[in-house]
């Protein structure tokens, strides 16, 4: 009996030592060991959405004490929008941003939030985008997961879009025969149609060679976007169309999530909403500024006040969108809309 005693307790001692061993093993990422994730983008470092990238990375690698460590990869150095929302789909890139329009191709539904003139504000934005208290996207984002193997994290607010051109416009006709660029998506391609305009989809990387070559006549993006990539030594024009106010999802692969610990888990949601705050926050500080800087920098600035018929825009626009989209994405807009 003593014996058998013996050999049940070293037998219960080898397995704890084995099990302690195993856990020492596995206990997750540290600082001498990080685990290194690649944040690849489109955007220029210096941009509010570079930057944002940036100060996610950084907080993430303070918090985690440096157990993780997220290199960044800005200016498509990975490859194009498309290119780089698959990348995350299969795992080659853990997190990546782009406009919801652009996830596309990976989720069909995921566009209607790029859709024109859909928001009150950006506080009504910024509630639409949240993966957490918005009942559309937490819908979209739980197909996304279960489809694609990406979960959005948050969406920070990035900008209200508008037009630049080399001729002066004042409504839809002015746009009639002109090749404005439109991010390769649906609700882009329509945004820009409904303006008037020929939509031409080319990627955010070849925009400054199309401008310059009259591949394009023009495109549409926030102010941010026009300073920081010097868009204003290429286009003359800038009207205040204000026709999507957007914010951009950053997504994470499922399986990269979903291999974080708890601790860590809640330290990337934690750090996802500081981030929210601090890039919707700057954005929404810098827009005058931004304005001013292409003033100075040449370009004219068209608004209601120097004759921009706003309200024919709206007009057109709505008209295409429902046109195309009411159908499918109706019971989305009505939910949206009634957001308080």
């Amino acid at each position: 009996m003593k014996k058998g005693m013996t050999v049940l307790l070293v037998l219960i001692t080898v397995c704890s030592f084995v099990f302690a061993a195993g856990q020492t093993e596995s206990s997750g990422p540290t600082a001498e060991k990080p685990l290194v994730l690649r944040y690849a983008h489109m955007n220029a470092a210096n941009s509010p959405n570079g930057l944002q990238a940036d100060y996610f990375a950084k907080r993430i690698a303070e918090e985690t004490d440096g157990a993780i460590k997220i290199e960044v990869y800005p200016g498509s150095q990975l490859g194009t929008i498309t290119e780089m929302a698959e990348m995350v789909s299969q795992g080659s890139v853990a997190l990546h941003h782009n406009t919801y329009g652009g996830l596309q191709p990976l989720l069909e539904d995921l566009g209607l939030f790029d859709t024109p003139y859909l928001y009150r504000d950006v506080d009504h934005l910024l509630k639409a985008t949240n993966p957490d208290t918005s009942p559309v996207l937490k819908e979209l984002n739980e197909e996304l997961i279960e489809t694609r193997n990406v979960r959005i994290l948050y969406s920070f607010y990035f900008g209200t879009r508008n037009l630049t051109t080399n001729s002066p416009v004042y409504s839809p006709a002015d746009l009639s025969g002109k090749k404005i660029r439109a991010i390769p998506s649906p609700i882009y391609m329509a945004a820009v149609e409904g303006m008037g305009a020929v939509a031409v989809p080319v990627d955010w990387a070849e925009v400054p060679v199309a401008l310059s070559t009259g591949v394009a006549n023009g495109q549409e993006n926030p102010v941010s976007v026009l300073v920081s990539n010097n868009l204003y030594d290429v286009q003359d024009y800038l009207m205040l169309t204000n026709h999507i106010m957007g914010s951009e999802p950053v997504v994470i692969n499922e399986s990269v999530w979903q291999k974080l610990s708890d601790e860590h888990k809640e330290i990337f949601r934690n750090v996802a909403s500081e981030t929210r705050e601090w890039a919707s926050n700057y954005v929404l500080n810098s827009e005058e500024a931004d304005l001013q800087t292409l003033a100075d920098k040449g370009m004219t600035i068209i608004g209601p006040e120097q004759g921009l018929q706003v309200d024919a825009f709206r007009a057109s626009v709505e008209k295409i969108v429902d046109d195309r989209f009411g159908d499918k994405w109706g019971v989305y807009y009505d939910q949206i809309r009634s957001l308080k």
